[in-house]
């Protein structure tokens, strides 16, 4: 049976779509946000996918990670924002919005405004829109994906815009995984194939990543210079050790809020049958 594959489609993995599109024709691929793909993982209703980093931890007994690949960046990330009306030190119990697309990004914040600003906010989950972030009834608003992007390269007046990615790096040192690619541990069939398939998908879609993002600047408001430095530069792809030392230290925070339980180990799937 060809394994069902989830896609999130956005553009910190246009590489891999673009792959994808020209090399894995024969891939069942399901397209969707992190939220959808985490549920339809969990369901069974898809075999593996990328995933928000997070999801691995709520589902560690379920799921197995794919070794080498993963999305990660450095420090600044770019494309996961708070986005406020008032200087983040000074935020304390005020309404936040955050965007129902990521639960990494949700968890993200709750660590960085609890550790490094004391704050204890209101938080509130619904629709985010590029066009008006911040609701009436809001302080400030998470932001993630094209969205966040496009905001953090065109930041309007009179609001502070905060990459999540430069505070986690200025609260901890540290790079942060923001997604991980995982498959079902009660997936039977041979897994080498489907893996190497997505890998070499990877490949080629970073060795023709020029040809990648002239396939979206039709439909995405950036520039190609943006994206070029966007991927590749800022967003990165390999799943190092010192990433999955970051890892782990995201998941101890995490579980410190009570944000995920704490009893669990990273465990890989074998991609060598």
């Amino acid at each position: 049976m060809s394994p069902r594959i989830g896609h999130i489609n956005f553009l910190n993995v246009l590489p891999l779509n673009y792959g994808y599109q020209h090399t894995a024709q024969d891939l069942k691929i399901f397209y969707g946000v992190p939220t959808f793909l985490n549920g339809e993982l969990e369901a069974g209703r898809i075999d593996l996918s990328n995933i928000s980093s997070i999801e691995y931890a709520k589902q560690s007994d379920n799921l197995l990670i794919l070794p080498e690949i993963c999305v990660r960046a450095d420090e600044d990330v770019t494309s996961i924002i708070l986005i406020s009306r008032k200087p983040i030190e000074n935020l304390r119990d005020d309404k936040i919005i955050l965007t129902s697309k990521s639960a990494t990004a949700q968890c993200l914040l709750k660590i960085i405004l609890h550790e490094g600003y004391d704050a204890a906010p209101n938080y509130e989950t619904r629709a985010v829109k590029v066009e008006n972030p911040i609701d009436d009834d809001a302080t400030a608003a998470l932001l993630i994906g094209d969205d966040a992007l496009y905001i953090y390269l065109n930041r309007p007046k009179n609001f502070y815009v905060y990459d999540l990615g430069k505070e986690w790096h200025k609260l901890t040192g540290r790079q942060m995984v923001y997604g991980l690619w995982a498959v079902r541990k009660n997936f039977n069939e041979p897994l080498q194939s489907t893996y190497e398939k997505i890998i070499r998908a990877f490949e080629f879609g970073i060795e023709h990543k020029a040809d990648a993002i002239n396939s979206v600047l039709p439909t995405k408001p950036f520039s190609f210079e943006q994206l070029n430095k966007y991927l590749g530069n800022v967003i990165k792809w390999d799943l190092t050790a010192e990433a999955l030392e970051a890892l782990k230290l995201y998941y101890h925070k995490a579980a410190n809020l009570n944000l995920i339980h704490k009893d669990f180990a990273l465990q890989f799937a074998n991609v060598k049958d």
